[in-house]
């Protein structure tokens, strides 16, 4: 079984097919990525019309380099999978259209994945996950909790009632001048600096509910950069380190909640699982382990080269709903907007 899974749901344009071997393990037989971080430096951020018309230009050739890498022709696929959202819908509209027209040619079924559950589901790629587990979804666009029961099948526990972390990277980024994206230029710059220079707040600490909220730390760290201005080199480190470990603490106090959540629920998660672009940065990432160590849970992030958006985790979330008969029509639409919460798991 071998699916295609294409995505173009923000600035990465991409394309994998993700198979099952004899024995039924997971196989990335291609992931092909074309980055456009260069296309938007200039602007600190994401241009959609940019980001669209980038993946018109590409799709074409990194469709043929996934083919290519995974020593397939098309008909030799299975099935066709691309994101149909949530994201910018101009690349939406483009991914979609082209899997559809892959699928229609060749005649192979056609999946609408929702991208928020291609990472959600990408620890079953990696680790054979059993259901069910807790997931932190942290990326540009979305810092949420869930509780992922099964394919379609997921409990949002709590999200953020304002910026997401990737968003906060970004906007710390740009406001210090670092270069984009801002996550990993913010982890390089707090790695010279002092993380316990400014006491920075840790917002919703110690709240039942397992929401987050950004703003406010963001803006705490405005108001120390404009204090002490002209910035130099050590302040800058040292505002980066310490931003970052106030995250860290957030991430992990609203993660602990969170396990709380569950277990209220009478749910009992296999793993904590971190996703999504943010899930990259390493402070993070031994926090949570630390976390997940005191509750007696594995924990299980992606490998580096599938924490950003890639086409192999769109390819295995299409797998996983064609084992189960999910597929769908050629009248399935791009969504600007698509909360997993709204997934339905088959009857």
């Amino acid at each position: 079984m071998r699916v295609l899974g294409i995505e173009t749901t923000c600035d990465e344009t991409a394309a994998a097919i993700v198979g099952l071997s004899p024995a039924g393990k997971p196989e990335i037989l291609s992931n092909a990525v074309l980055s456009q971080i260069a296309a938007h430096a200039a602007y600190g951020g994401v241009v959609p019309e940019i980001a669209a018309r980038a993946h018109v230009e590409a799709l074409d050739r990194i469709v043929a380099r996934a083919f290519a890498e995974a020593d397939l022709e098309p008909h030799q696929i299975d099935a066709v999978a691309a994101a149909a959202g949530p994201g910018l819908v101009g690349g939406v509209m483009v991914g979609l259209t082209t899997a559809k027209a892959i699928a229609l040619v060749t005649g192979k079924p056609f999946i609408a994945v929702n991208h928020l559950e291609a990472h959600a589901l990408t620890a079953r790629l990696t680790d054979n996950l059993a259901f069910p587990y807790l997931l932190l979804l942290v990326s540009g666009g979305h810092t949420q909790l869930l509780v992922v029961r099964g394919v379609g099948d997921y409990l949002k526990l709590g999200g953020t009632i304002d910026d997401a972390v990737g968003e906060a990277f970004d906007k710390i980024a740009k406001m210090l001048g670092l270069a984009y994206p801002g996550g990993p230029s913010v982890e390089r710059e707090a790695e010279a600096g002092d993380p316990e220079r400014f006491d920075f707040p840790r917002p919703m600490s110690g709240r039942p509910k397992p929401d987050f909220s950004l703003s406010g730390l963001k803006t705490a760290v405005r108001l120390v950069a404009e204090r002490i201005a002209p910035l130099s080199d050590r302040d800058v480190a040292d505002l980066c380190a310490s931003f970052q470990a106030a995250v860290v603490d957030l991430l992990v106090d609203r993660t602990r909640a969170g396990l709380r959540a569950c277990r209220e629920a009478g749910v009992m998660p296999n793993a904590l699982v971190v996703a999504g672009g943010v899930s990259a940065n390493q402070p993070i990432r031994r926090g949570l382990t630390r976390l997940a160590t005191e509750a007696g849970l594995p924990m299980i992030a992606p490998p580096l080269a599938l924490c950003g958006d890639n086409g192999a985790m769109i390819a295995w979330a299409g797998l996983e709903r064609l084992k189960l008969g999910m597929v769908d029509d050629m009248g399935a639409l791009a969504r600007p907007r698509w909360p997993l919460d709204e997934l339905r798991p088959k009857p």
